[in-house]
């Protein structure tokens, strides 16, 4: 279900149309937009807790956009300005026929369903998702579903990596080397951090056993890496015990033209 809906959701970030409506409304920069949108579900709170609900971002990164992005832009206008941006990029990229069938309606449908059926105890994005109208236009619909249930695997991958004690920095690292990135600290994600900061993540995660002396896995840490990989699937399932078996295997196959437009220009 991931690998299904995460090209759904990677348009709000990879196509244009999220940034124009974000740029539109005033925001500066690209990550002003994303703070300001993304964090909106949860309300004004301050950068110390949107810092603790994205958990990956560096010291100080959360505070140079929450507040300031929502002074002079209320929380509400970026979150329609990206729910906006993200349905007009799925609408252009999979054109008029798909985007108009019966089977994207379905798909939303069933979509909607799921990640309006899971609990939302200690699942902080998720929850402010659930708090916001569901679009009634069905390509919205499944934007807006489909980030749900990203939030949804996102608050239970944090958890893992909580119960694995893995900082989100180190996520960071333990993700570059399984993408095959050496030296990690290239990783475009952390390459900008303090090279003071990285250096002293790094040698953490060597004190631990967790990379060598040349910064690759060890065999602890790859087991650590697929063990967080596992806990974060099977946290994501709930939401699909809302559909019974024969919804789930319609939905698939509803979602599986979707998917594969999408996949083909790399949800651009």
């Amino acid at each position: 279900m991931f690998e299904l809906l995460e090209p759904i959701c990677l348009v709000t970030y990879c196509a244009d149309e999220c940034n124009e409506e974000l740029a539109a409304l005033g925001h500066r920069t690209y990550w002003d937009g994303y703070f300001a949108s993304r964090a909106a579900p949860l309300g004004r709170v301050s950068a110390q807790v949107v810092h603790a609900a994205f958990y990956n971002f560096g010291d100080g990164e959360t505070a140079r956009h929450i507040p300031s992005a929502w002074e002079t832009i209320p929380p509400e206008a970026s979150l329609a300005a990206r729910e906006r941006g993200s349905a007009a990029s799925l609408r252009r990229i999979l054109g008029d026929a798909l985007a108009g069938s019966p089977g994207l309606a379905r798909a939303a449908d069933l979509t909607t369903k799921a990640a309006t059926n899971a609990p939302t105890e200690g699942r902080v994005m998720y929850a402010g998702m659930r708090t916001l109208q569901v679009p009634g236009d069905p390509v919205a619909r499944l934007w807006h579903s489909a980030t749900m249930l990203r939030e949804h695997r996102g608050d239970g991958h944090i958890a893992a990596l909580v119960g694995a004690r893995i900082g989100g920095t180190e996520a960071h690292v333990l993700s570059a080397l399984e993408q095959g990135i050496h030296p990690p600290e290239s990783f475009g994600r952390i390459h900008h951090l303090p090279k003071e900061r990285l250096s002293a993540v790094m040698d953490g995660m060597r004190e631990r056993g967790l990379i060598d002396a040349d910064g690759r896995f060890t065999d602890a840490g790859r087991a650590t890496k697929q063990r967080i990989e596992t806990l974060t699937d099977e946290l994501a399932t709930p939401p699909y015990d809302a559909l019974s078996p024969a919804e789930l295997d319609e939905l698939i196959t509803e979602l599986e033209p979707i998917t594969a437009t999408l996949a083909a220009t790399g949800s651009q």
